[in-house]
């Protein structure tokens, strides 16, 4: 074994002479409290743990490349979308939803997918999942739908009362709860899965035109997914399945990889068509915007520090650069203040200092003070302030974002549920028409499972969603529920 070229020091760079045996009093005395090397061991052990994510707690990640096939400058100024054969370096992190950091990977749940592109104009940030929708459209909802996949406060256990509960009250979930209780609710590792930004947002061009943009990562290798049954087993075998394969696979040289389509929507056309553009539950038909192929993206380097690149890796949709906006989506809306505030709050106000998240060009800010704040260089100490009179950073104009042209002049809170662009059943009714027999009966069986102790009531109520969808979707859970012995069904 090769001889370490340096010695061991304290966190202040005092050499270490002697880490195996704490100051006593004589060799069965005391310790002394000016052992200040234990001190500063134990200090920093006391602090190794922040907090877990409160979401998307249980992630895996890796680096890699995203690589344009395609110009987009007609839809976009973005650079990293002009030119073909361009290289951005990125970051990913997948995750589970529900599950606490040190819950098993194999568990049926929605998949995070989460994308920091190092771009030349700053970072962007693409923080989805590996469904196209999701259970709530608006965010007034998400913090009450995350309490029913959280522990109950009386049992501390998994509520299957509360998440049916929940989802039979509100009819937007159907077409997220049919993906999830489908093959692909459980994958059987995060290479074979596919991504999506889920929200609308949006691209505006040197022309000052908008248009609308969904973004999907469709996996190069393939799906695969486990049965609840088999998931049972390998949980039993090991409970970190999916950092296993990402990793080993990536170490291996079998680098995984996705196709980036895009759909784009001209800005007007948003006001005619019969879905909700911005409506987080519904996916625009690909008969009407077909996807776009403009590259993909190869995962290439496993972190040298799991902590220090994945666990405080903050991805943000609010990180965006010049061609790249928002829309009307009302997750999106809050998701963009909600996400930075999570992480100013798990990491520190200068979170974005963390080597794993800082842009690779440079920043010039006039944020002060703060934990974590170690910017170090002050290129003119005089102009800490704006406007200013010593050459400090001034606005850029020439980046202005167009104006959002919106109809709509009236402030309220305006009924989601009643606005006919959001119908709840059309577009569930669609996907589940295309699932086959095999596929549909996976759907009744993981359903009935998933509804063990859940009181007559609450099935009943989601069961009439069911049958809004197709009589044949109500039919087949009834079936499963009796044939796999739940007592309000014998």
């Amino acid at each position: 074994m090769s001889k370490c070229p340096y010695h061991q020091t304290t966190t202040a760079g005092s050499p270490v002479a002697d880490n195996q045996n704490s100051v006593t009093v004589g060799p069965r005395g005391p310790l002394l409290i000016q052992d200040w090397q234990l001190i500063e061991k134990l200090a920093h052990q006391n602090r190794e743990r922040i907090p877990e994510r409160t979401v998307h707690a249980k992630g895996w990640g890796a680096f890699g490349t995203l690589t344009i096939t395609k110009d987009l400058s007609e839809y976009t100024r973005a650079k990293v979308f002009h030119g073909v054969n361009k290289q951005i370096p990125m970051l990913a992190r997948f995750s589970t939803v529900a599950g606490e950091h040190g819950a098993a990977d194999a568990e049926r749940d929605v998949r995070g997918f989460s994308l920091k592109f190092y771009t030349e104009e700053g970072n962007w940030d693409l923080v989805g999942n590996n469904t196209p929708v999701f259970f709530v459209r608006d965010p007034l909802k998400f913090p009450d739908f995350i309490h029913t996949q959280k522990r109950h406060p009386r049992t501390n256990l998994r509520s299957p009362t509360a998440m049916w509960d929940f989802w039979s009250l509100s009819p937007e979930s159907l077409h997220q709860v049919t993906i999830l209780m489908s093959d692909r609710g459980l994958p059987t590792d995060v290479r074979h899965i596919n991504g999506y930004g889920s929200h609308t947002f949006s691209f505006w061009n040197d022309k000052n035109e908008r248009f609308w943009v969904k973004f999907h990562f469709k996996t190069q290798q393939g799906h695969r997914h486990w049965t609840n049954e088999e998931s049972f087993e390998k949980v039993g075998q090991s409970r970190e399945t999916t950092q296993e394969d990402l990793f080993y696979s990536i170490e291996n040289g079998d680098f995984p990889r996705w196709t980036l389509q895009v759909q784009i929507m001209p800005e007007l056309d948003a006001e005619k068509t019969s879905y909700n553009p911005f409506d987080l539950t519904k996916v625009w038909p690909h008969s009407e915007y077909p996807p776009i192929e403009v590259g993909f993206f190869e995962l290439n380097r496993n972190a040298d520090n799991y902590f220090a690149q994945i666990e405080q890796a903050a991805f943000s949709p609010s990180n965006v650069v010049p061609g790249i906006g928002f829309s009307p989506d009302r997750m999106l809306q809050a998701r963009i203040f909600s996400y930075a505030d999570a992480h100013r709050h798990r990491l520190g106000t200068h979170y974005e200092n963390i080597p794993v998240n800082r842009p690779h060009v440079p920043v010039h800010t006039y944020h002060k003070d703060g934990f974590m704040n170690i910017q170090e260089e002050f290129p003119n100490p005089d102009a800490y302030y704006e406007p200013n009179s010593f050459g400090g950073p001034v606005q850029a104009p020439e980046f202005k974002e167009p104006p959002l042209k919106l109809n709509q002049s009236v402030v309220d809170r305006f009924d989601h549920r009643q606005d006919e662009g959001n119908n709840d059943y059309i577009q569930v009714t669609a996907l589940f028409n295309l699932f086959d027999d095999g596929e549909k009966s996976r759907l009744f069986n993981n359903i009935a499972g998933a509804m063990a102790g859940v009181p007559k009531e609450i099935i009943e109520r989601q069961l009439t969603h069911f049958g809004r969808v197709h009589p044949d979707y109500e039919a087949g859970v009834r079936a499963e529920l009796k044939a796999t012995g739940h007592s309000d069904y014998q």
